[in-house]
């Protein structure tokens, strides 16, 4: 079987569980920008050496796939969406809590930049808020009912902002927005 179907010529695409839609579709975009996030996490993966961080985005990445079904699961549908836990994105949770703790990390705004695979996670971090306003909109149409799929990308663009300062720290890099003479403004973090 190829990959070439051909059924997507006509600008519609099915969503698991066999509904069909344009590929215009909210929920199309939504998903298809959890897509996008995957490959972004991938090439961040793929270019640090920092094994914890590595081996942890291998795994998020992993269950991204479980999110992005669940968005793209239409109600309705022949087979339930995944289930997106409360323990996932406690999971999420802890690990920046965890992150958030190390000495030396960085507690206010950061200008991306200082490392290519902090970088790369900084691109990660600003699809996956895209992916969260998308998922937002979704959510106030009434076409997503699991709240937990919200605080996920939540939690996670909160991570994906962390692995990039602990990639940066750990290569001796202070991203700090303001250069260090500076008094710096104690502004959200990670938007």
């Amino acid at each position: 079987m190829s990959i070439a179907t051909k059924r997507g010529d006509s600008g519609q695409t099915s969503l698991p569980g066999g509904v069909r839609v344009t590929k215009s579709n909210a929920r199309v975009e939504c998903y298809g920008t959890i897509d996008e996030l995957i490959s972004q996490m991938g090439f961040a993966r793929a270019i640090t050496e920092h094994k914890e961080v590595h081996d942890l985005v291998k795994e998020i990445q992993r269950e991204l796939f479980k999110v992005g079904s669940a968005i793209g699961t239409a109600p309705g549908a022949r087979k339930p969406a995944p289930e997106i836990t409360q323990e996932m994105v406690d999971a999420l949770e802890a690990h920046v809590h965890r992150i958030e703790a190390m000495p030396g990390i960085l507690g206010d705004w950061s200008l991306p930049g200082e490392t290519p695979d902090g970088s790369a996670m900084d691109v990660a971090r600003t699809i996956c808020r895209r992916t969260e306003r998308l998922a937002v909109g979704l959510s106030e149409a009434g076409d997503l009912d699991n709240p937990n799929i919200l605080a996920y990308l939540n939690r996670l663009s909160d991570l994906l902002w962390l692995f990039g300062r602990q990639l940066e720290l750990a290569a001796g890099k202070n991203a700090a927005l303001r250069p260090a003479d500076k008094p710096a403004n104690r502004w959200s973090r990670a938007w």
